[in-house]
């Protein structure tokens, strides 16, 4: 397997990211502004689809907002490969219902 396939190594290298600009002690690692950053990309996201953008300018704003979210793992200091399938786990069991022609996968709780 090439070392590039591997969770631990997308860790290594946004934690490398995060060593070489100093996140921790230059702000870069503050959860608000971190939301931001993610909120932006949703937007870029957003935009590529919208406007019909190519898969590969897709492609790249998604991975910006997947580096974000490993990035927060790492400044809020959770395991993000735990958390990704304890939650797995519990989606997995949910039930799906069809809601505006569009499949939905939640908790429903009816009224």
């Amino acid at each position: 397997m090439d070392k590039r396939d591997s969770y631990q190594a997308m860790l290594d290298a946004v934690q490398a990211f995060h060593d070489k600009h100093d996140f921790r002690n230059t702000g870069g690692e503050e959860m608000t502004y971190r939301v931001a950053l993610m909120a932006e990309e949703l937007g870029e996201i957003s935009a590529c689809v919208t406007k019909g953008k190519d898969k590969d300018k897709l492609a790249e704003e998604v991975a910006d907002l997947f580096i974000l979210l490993i990035g927060t793992a790492i400044a809020a200091d959770f395991d993000l490969k735990e958390a990704f399938w304890t939650k797995m786990e519990r989606l997995m069991k949910r039930e799906s219902r069809m809601v505006d022609g569009r499949i939905r996968v939640s908790e429903f709780r009816d009224m």
